[in-house]
């Protein structure tokens, strides 16, 4: 609501405004004139606002005031939705909607507007406007409304369509258009208007192809087992009269019909690609093929080369998931071929969702050719001569032949400290034809004394390259990896240098402990995440006996997220509508932890004592509501703040300090 000041203030400063100040009538000019913050308004319809009997396909809407329609294709929703979309136009003080589908009988009508509604001039959002009619005698009246969250981060999901089903079916989603439909807004707030009596079942879709049904698995949506009907009951609400913007006057009761239910909420995901199918093949470096597949099969595909042999031509390294296929080149000869011609044979996905055998012909080229990376050793090996001929005149000893690199680095990823808890990791530039672990050697530090202590090497699966090196690190102590000169080499015949790397385990007066204890459910098939102030996973911990405890964490604040996981595979899953299960329930703790050094911090957390909508942390949401509407609010306010409250009183003739400014407020 308005301020009362505001009211009381403009009814005696606009007249006087308009005659002294005929120069600033410019609104929102920085010489003084105030802001027009009054949306549009609607002064008529063609045919009648809520009227019956209608079976005219054109509307008119006049309003007071030149206005504009902004992206009506995305925000103007009609009900009944449309396969035949409406045509929705806006010319000066009007809006005219064309429908083009044929209009059913006995049906109540809808056209949302959202807040696509503004006028010219400033912008000013005339809100949640909706029209509607009837093809019958009587004319629905009834809504339902709640919100739609991302399943797998609670994020507000903007622009989704959400609809109702009066058949109960659960497979409706799949074969009829919705029959009442809405669009959620940026915080994934939804309102289905013109809603019958009855019961329902609602659904969410981020419509791809315009048909609202759910058609296809790259389709967002959200389903819900549950049943809904609406009704409404006489209710009221609280709103606040100000005596100024700091002070209140009192606290009045609305009276307004309240429509339920009004907290449907709706987990939105996106089903897994399990449709099977090449994406592309591409040669960024020559000495590597990588295949990318929509979705990954144990049975790796098969190359047979066209213009090469590629029986022992590959080191294939198959990611995790087995979508993505590196396949490394062994031969330096097929690296320096610059096309390479194979028949790939590998499972796809028919029209009929079953894996069946696929060929593909295809050509695989460097992104730089074999001619160009000549050229740019030829003017490295001319660079090489200029150093050496300068070299020579000043006497000093020269080479005469280009050294060539035989020898790789190995990169063990550290700075220097270790986590007690984590894994030290090394990493190879190519494959390794042999490694000699007897040339790798772990010592700790025991008063000024070194000690060798067992370990073990063990590949990273999923990454042919990388290694980690698992150890009983104790906090606090000091460790040194050594490397022996030679130990490992590459598919090309490269071998490693030396490599030593100094290593500090972290003391454990330099970590908090956190222990978590989940209330609310009677499951106990929970995992607990530890987030950052940008919402990353730091940890995780998988709840036993709904306690989840996290060791050495590091001092700093942050956020808790739980996921459900009743198949214990310690990550979330999301839901899958034709096999009628949802995505793993999701939770976030509303509070910001902070954990210090030496601190042992404990939390108990019922996950049901908010909504889902209320839950995720203000800072952690990125889908943000309309800030446009905000910077709208009480522009005039500010404005007179800047003017100061003498300037006002001296243009009005008004006193705006204690009762006298109580007194205007009355009149």
């Amino acid at each position: 609501m308005r301020m009362l000041v505001v009211a009381g203030v403009f009814s005696y400063l606009l007249p006087l405004t308009f005659y002294l100040f005929t120069s600033c009538a410019r609104m929102g000019s920085p010489d003084g004139g105030w802001y027009d913050d009054t949306p549009p308004q609607v002064i008529n319809t063609t045919p009648a606002d809520k009227s019956t009997n209608i079976k005219a396909k054109k509307i008119v809407i006049q309003f007071n005031e030149f206005i504009k329609l902004e992206d009506a294709q995305n925000k103007v929703i009609v009900s009944p939705p449309q396969l035949e979309q409406a045509d929705v136009k806006a010319a000066g003080k009007r809006i005219v909607v064309q429908l083009k589908d044929s209009l059913k009988e006995n049906t109540t009508y809808t056209v949302d507007f959202s807040d696509a509604i503004s006028d010219n001039n400033e912008g000013n959002p005339m809100g949640n406007y909706t029209y509607s009619f009837s093809t019958g005698p009587n004319i629905d009246t009834m809504e339902v409304s709640g919100y739609v969250l991302n399943a797998e981060d609670l994020e507000p999901v903007k622009g989704i369509l959400v609809g109702l089903y009066s058949n109960l079916s659960d497979t409706i989603f799949r074969k009829e258009p919705m029959i009442r439909v809405s669009r959620t807004d940026g915080s994934g707030h939804f309102t289905v208007k013109g809603v019958a009596h009855g019961t329902y079942r609602c659904y969410a879709l981020q419509d791809a192809d315009g048909d609202f049904v759910y058609s296809q698995k790259s389709e967002q949506i959200a389903f819900s087992p549950k049943t809904y009907v609406p009704y409404s009951r006489p209710d009221t609400r609280q709103d606040t009269i100000w005596l100024d913007s700091l002070h209140i006057d009192r606290l009045i009761k609305v009276p307004y019909t309240h429509f339920l239910p009004d907290d449907i909420t709706l987990m939105a995901f996106t089903a897994s690609q399990t449709d099977r199918y090449l994406l592309k093949a591409e040669r960024q470096k020559p000495e590597q093929i990588i295949l990318y597949f929509s979705y990954g099969n144990a049975q790796l595909p098969k190359i047979t080369g066209l213009n090469f042999d590629a029986s022992r031509a590959f080191v294939v390294d198959p990611n995790e998931k087995q979508d993505t296929i590196n396949y490394w080149l062994r031969d330096t000869m097929l690296i320096n071929q610059d096309t390479l011609r194979y028949e790939l044979e590998y499972l796809m996905t028919d029209s009929s969702g079953v894996l069946v055998s696929h060929k593909d012909t295809i050509e695989s080229l460097p992104k730089v050719s074999y001619e160009k990376r000549m050229k740019e050793k030829k003017k490295e090996y001319e660079e090489w001569l200029k150093g050496q001929e300068k070299k020579r005149k000043r006497d000093e000893k020269i080479d005469s032949i280009m050294p060539r690199d035989t020898t790789f680095k190995i990169n063990i990823v550290s700075d220097g400290s270790l986590d007690p808890d984590r894994l030290l990791e090394i990493v190879m530039p190519a494959p390794l034809e042999r490694c000699d672990t007897s040339g790798f050697h772990l010592y700790f530090k025991n008063d000024s004394l070194w000690y060798r202590t067992p370990f073990a090497l063990r590949p990273v699966r999923g990454n042919v390259c990388k290694y980690h090196v698992l150890a009983q690190w104790k906090p606090g102590m000091e460790y040194s990896l050594e490397i022996d000169s030679a130990a490992c080499q590459t598919i090309y015949g490269l071998v490693s240098d030396a490599a030593k790397k100094g290593i500090m385990v972290n003391a454990l007066d330099r970590y908090s402990t956190l222990s978590v204890t989940l209330a609310g459910t009677e499951d106990t098939s929970y995992v607990v995440q530890l987030l950052s102030q940008s919402g990353g996973v730091v940890k995780q911990a998988r709840a036993r006996n709904n306690v989840a405890d996290f060791y050495y964490v590091k001092p700093n604040s942050y956020y808790l997220r739980a996921f459900h996981d009743p198949n214990g595979n310690n990550r979330w899953d999301t839901g899958d509508f034709d096999a009628n299960y949802p995505a793993e329930d999701v939770y976030y703790y509303s509070e910001l932890l902070e954990c210090k050094e030496k601190w042992d911090v404990s939390r108990s957390w019922n996950i049901n004592s908010r909504r889902r909508n209320e839950q995720k942390p203000e800072k952690l949401i990125k889908q943000k509501d309309n800030q446009y509407k905000k910077k709208l609010q009480n522009r005039n306010l500010q404005r007179a703040k800047e003017l100061g409250i003498e300037y006002v009183q001296k243009a009005t003739g008004i006193s705006l300090g204690g009762s006298e400014k109580k007194e205007k407020q009355k009149q």
